[in-house]
């Protein structure tokens, strides 16, 4: 399936920008909520601004959350198991990212891609592609129409919460092995080594990192041949929350929202998505850089300057419901900070 992205419209980036400069501070004085300001009135606003300013309106923030054959084969210090549990946490409401973004005022919902097993609670929304991947050293991870099925199922996702009025999404993931998945997916993209896009994920040892190692450089080995197409890729190395990160960016982008992205996993699932459909790369707001090795890379692959760095290595979104505030602060001086006409300060 292909996605329409408009590219964002730059018809107003003069007013935009007038309108940062005629605030009552000297140009540049609040450093990076200046470009905050900037990107989220190009992608929220709704010309004339004056009458209409840009405004954060029902955000959520979506943890996707699936489970990985690799797991099995001691790449990560906890078992398969704590993907599920994780999951009943943040239904319960007791895990980082809960707290941080129920300081933010934003609304948690829990997508189920593909864990092992199921949990039978009506608050997850229900995208299953499979009951986790298959080991990707072995065989690919899924076939081409696992990913298309995903694409659709995210876009059906998204569709809804625009529908009910969203404009901004936050992202974040769950599942064992995971950073195995995005490892692989980003030396396959970017061409970089193994051993500069893999880090120790939850904390592995040095004879575990080894093993992540090795089992990424023999999937790279077996799926060369498919790793040429973005979305083959996807297939052959990927998980399904992966898959889902990526159609929920294109599917956002399509529906004209801002997209926060969260760590390392969500950053690889936005280079998928940019070399699917580069429009994309507009509506993206990066939260953090994480401790994670390969996350400084990819942020430099996607021309990117997160708003936060407090050596985060957790997931799940935390990154993205933190950084949740300086958006609203970015809106705030933009909107409601006085020009200097206003303030009938001469300079």
């Amino acid at each position: 399936m292909t996605f329409s992205i408009p590219p964002v419209s730059t018809v107003m980036d003069d007013l935009i920008r007038r309108r940062i400069d005629s605030r009552t501070k000297p140009p540049g004085a609040l450093g990076e909520l200046e470009a905050l300001a900037f990107t989220l009135a190009r992608v929220l606003g709704t010309p004339p601004f004056q009458a209409t300013p840009p405004e954060i309106r029902l955000p959520r923030l979506l943890i996707m959350a699936g489970d990985h054959g690799v797991a099995e084969f001691g790449v990560s210090i906890a078992p398969q198991a704590v993907t599920r549990q994780m999951v009943s946490n943040f239904l319960a409401g007791g895990a980082s990212v809960n707290a941080f973004a129920r300081q933010a005022g934003l609304p948690v919902t829990v997508v189920d891609w593909g864990m092992r097993t199921a949990l039978d609670d009506e608050r997850i929304i229900d995208a299953r592609l499979g009951a986790g991947t298959a080991a990707f050293h072995q065989g690919p991870a899924m076939d081409r129409d696992c990913v298309e099925a995903g694409f659709e199922h995210a876009r059906s996702l998204i569709g809804r919460l625009h529908r009910e009025g969203t404009n901004l999404i936050a992202l974040g993931e769950m599942g064992i092995g995971n950073t195995s998945s995005a490892s692989a997916l980003m030396a396959a993209l970017t061409g970089h080594p193994v051993a500069a896009c893999v880090g120790r994920g939850t904390g592995v040892n040095d004879i575990q990192l080894a093993r992540k190692k090795a089992l990424i450089t023999q999937a790279l080995r077996r799926h060369r041949e498919a790793l040429f197409d973005p979305i083959d890729t996807l297939a052959a190395l990927g998980g399904f929350e992966l898959v889902g990160l990526v159609g929920a960016i294109l599917a956002g982008a399509e529906a004209g929202m801002a997209v926060v992205i969260d760590g390392f996993m969500v950053s690889v699932a936005a280079m998928y998505a940019c070399a699917i459909a580069p429009e994309a790369r507009e509506y993206l707001i990066f939260s953090h850089q994480s401790e994670e090795r390969g996350h400084a890379l990819a942020l430099d692959w996607l021309a990117a300057r997160p708003l936060l760095s407090l050596g985060l290595r957790i997931g799940e979104g935390s990154g993205a419901a933190l950084a949740l505030p300086m958006l609203r602060s970015a809106l705030a001086f933009y909107n409601e900070m006085a020009s200097f006409d206003d303030a009938g300060i001469t300079v």
